[in-house]
């Protein structure tokens, strides 16, 4: 008996998921684990590798049972301009700051998008900008610098 993929796209999608879930957990495995009450590094990678394992093998299990789309053509402006605003965001972070790099990690990723709008994307990026600024670096202290040293703090 032969498996047939009925749904081309849920079969990648899932292979995806998988690869960056047993990553995950690969990854993290020389971390310490901890519990739940004290979780330590590997913790929350371990975790979150392994439902996304989980969900995207029930998503390749899914393909061969149910019809879906097919994969279209892939997107190369929308992949290549979200790569490459996560790169800037981790190469400039420590030295511009949160201030400087959220706006551009947004404008940049907004503009690959084909219902881009600057006067949105703009106010999308002051919102992120806001948000994360008081939940990451006020809220959680997470060691990143709000306004880097590249701009005299």
């Amino acid at each position: 008996m032969a498996f047939r993929i009925r749904a081309p796209k849920d079969f990648w999608a899932g292979v995806l998921y998988v690869a960056f879930g047993l990553s995950a957990v690969v990854i993290g495995r020389d971390y310490g684990f901890g519990t739940t009450l004290r979780m330590g590094p590997a913790y929350f990678p371990a975790v979150l590798g392994a439902v996304l394992t989980v969900i995207g093998t029930m998503s390749v299990i899914r393909s061969f049972l149910r019809p879906g789309e097919p994969v279209e053509h892939l997107a190369l402006k929308p992949l290549a301009l979200i790569t490459v605003a996560i790169l800037l965001f981790g190469f400039l972070v420590r030295g511009a700051g949160l201030v400087v790099v959220i706006p551009l990690l947004v404008m940049v990723t907004a503009y690959g998008s084909i219902r881009f709008r600057w006067r949105g994307s703009a106010l999308l990026a002051v919102a992120m900008t806001v948000f994360c600024v008081i939940v990451f670096g006020k809220g959680l202290g997470v060691p990143l610098p709000i306004l880097g040293p590249w701009f005299g703090q």
